[in-house]
């Protein structure tokens, strides 16, 4: 066959142009699959882990439809459990990968606390900001406000929120809570106080901060507009990130569902005309909640969807002695420490005080319609995303959050042999390791209560044979194994062994921090001393 020379040069060209095309796919495979993922990780304030629907579906309830949504296009994990059970312990713990007793915050920071985190701590932030990212964040911080320990010093590029829980200063129109919370008064010369109101509900004298990077920019601010303001700066940072080009993390502490609640109000009411006291507050607040999740998660779907990490969970557990205001815990009721007397869920070790639910979605990297019972903690938070990031963390200082990406995108049940829950102000000293779960099994070597609804507390018991309760069999951890038994000996020994090691671990560990938590009344935020309750109004 003869072949003519433009015909030759013809077909040169058409293969030419096949491999430069393929060149060019190849190529930007290449940058897609580089690219660095953007995280959002966001956390709900003292939720329960029976408050998801998806994890009570026989309750047939519809607060958290957004939520629910998530869980069918990702991944629910259902045995996941904060750091801590209470808030900045584990909002430490989450942001640096480490138990308590090595960042060195054991229990809350206060108003007038003058440092917060240690410094000498690195944070999630600091590293995703050192490797390229946009971080910005979101609510409430409470590691640490006056001077170097807020948050656009420890990693963010951005913030806005409150520096401490809700209840830690009035407002003009006061939410939910139990006590009653009083209005701020604005009679009278400005007269700090740390200690809370003679009634106990909110702090009474200054009014509650927010703000926005480094400033104050309303004081006290108004409660029920902070949804739709912490939804309006979440969908500007996304959508700047997006327009910059550059990986973000987007770190969210919402108000829900700490008290004071302030659900959405009737269209035609005032702030003085709220929703009746008739025990459905909380279920309006826990849908104003997922309503905002779910605006989070639609924009983000919109700008970045298949190269977005979303990551909800909570602090800690239901607080309980706010009765009708609090959520639910599900089957985690702790029966063992309730016919004794307190709650069994905030500020303690009971499962209800610590598993919180979590939901994680990525379309195209997290398996839709998901389960997995791995046990897992707020900690690897911290491993998981840097690892995702390809970022390295320091390695002068020791870790006890794992990577759990192997959970998120590939469907991997391998959890934490061994999760150890820190006292949090129920019994004993703060930040004492003092309960031990391994597999299905859990030990408790020191028992305490909470105030309950009506204001029940339990005596602080110490255990020595430790109680272990069977998890698969007894969710409620209503009765403790048999000493005598096989299964108990086996589990306590191995326990045992590893609590011992890793207390040495901490022992001997270089880089433990430690915190300060001493308070002056010049710390506390405060932005007109010459006004009342610290009044001002910058927001334009």
């Amino acid at each position: 066959m003869v072949v003519s020379f433009s015909s030759f040069l013809l077909s040169g060209m058409l293969i030419c142009g096949l491999l430069l095309h393929m060149v060019s796919q190849h190529g930007a495979n290449v940058d897609q699959s580089s690219q660095k993922p953007n995280f959002i990780v966001i956390l709900a304030d003292d939720i329960g882990w029976g408050d998801l629907d998806a994890n009570q579906p026989d309750e047939k309830a519809n607060n958290t439809p957004y939520l629910n949504l998530m869980a069918e296009q990702g991944l629910r994990l259902t045995d996941f459990h904060s750091p801590a059970s209470t808030c900045s312990p584990s909002r430490a713990a989450i942001l640096t990968g480490r138990y308590g007793l090595r960042n060195g915050v054991t229990h809350n920071f206060a108003v007038g606390s003058v440092a917060g985190l240690p410094l000498s701590e690195v944070t999630l932030s600091q590293l995703l900001q050192s490797a390229g990212y946009y971080t910005a964040m979101i609510g409430k911080w409470h590691l640490g406000h006056n001077g170097p320990y807020g948050p656009t010093n420890r990693g963010f590029d951005y913030y806005l929120g409150i520096p401490y829980s809700n209840d830690m200063g009035c407002t003009d129109v006061p939410g939910y809570n139990l006590p009653q919370c009083l209005p701020c008064d604005s009679s009278g010369p400005q007269v700090i106080r740390l200690k809370r109101s003679v009634h106990g509900g909110c702090y009474s004298k200054v009014g509650l901060p927010l703000i926005e990077n480094r400033s104050i920019v309303e004081q006290p601010l108004d409660l029920w507009t902070l949804t739709e303001q912490y939804k309006s700066a979440a969908i500007r940072i996304i959508q700047n990130a997006r327009e910059r080009g550059q990986p973000y993390f987007l770190y969210i502490a919402l108000a829900h569902m700490h008290v004071p609640l302030a659900p959405p109000l009737p269209p035609d009411a005032s702030a003085a005309a709220r929703l009746p006291d008739d025990g459905k507050v909380y279920s309006a607040s826990l849908r104003e909640m997922d309503s905002l999740v779910g605006a989070i998660k639609s924009f983000s779907d919109e700008t970045d969807k298949h190269n977005t990490l979303i990551w909800f969970t909570g602090d800690n557990g239901p607080w309980e002695q706010k009765c009708q205001y609090t959520g639910s815990v599900g089957p985690f009721v702790g029966k063992w420490q309730v016919s004794r007397g307190g709650g069994s869920a905030k500020k303690t070790t009971w499962e209800g005080g610590h598993r919180v639910p979590t939901v994680a979605y990525w379309p195209g990297r997290v398996p839709t319609n998901t389960t997995s019972s791995a046990l897992l903690s707020g900690m690897d938070i911290f491993p998981t995303l840097l690892s995702l990031a390809n970022v390295t963390p320091p390695l002068d200082r020791r870790y006890d959050g794992i990577d759990a990406t192997d959970v998120l995108l590939h469907g991997g049940q391998s959890g934490h042999e061994f999760l150890f829950h820190p006292n949090s102000g129920a019994a004993g000293e703060f930040g004492d390791l003092q309960t031990v779960r391994t597999g299905k099994h859990k030990a408790f070597y020191i028992t305490g209560a909470a105030e309950a609804c009506g204001g029940a507390t339990g005596r602080q018991q110490l255990h020595d044979p430790p109680l272990i309760f069977d998890l698969e069999h007894d969710k409620g951890e209503e009765t403790p194994l048999e000493v005598k038994a096989p299964e108990y000996q086996s589990v306590a020994e191995r326990i045992a062994r590893r609590r011992e090691e890793l207390l040495w671990d901490i022992a001997t560990d270089k880089s433990v921090s430690t915190a300060d938590y001493s308070t002056d009344e010049l710390a506390v935020p405060c932005c007109d001393p010459r006004q009342a309750v610290c009044r001002c109004h910058k927001l334009g």
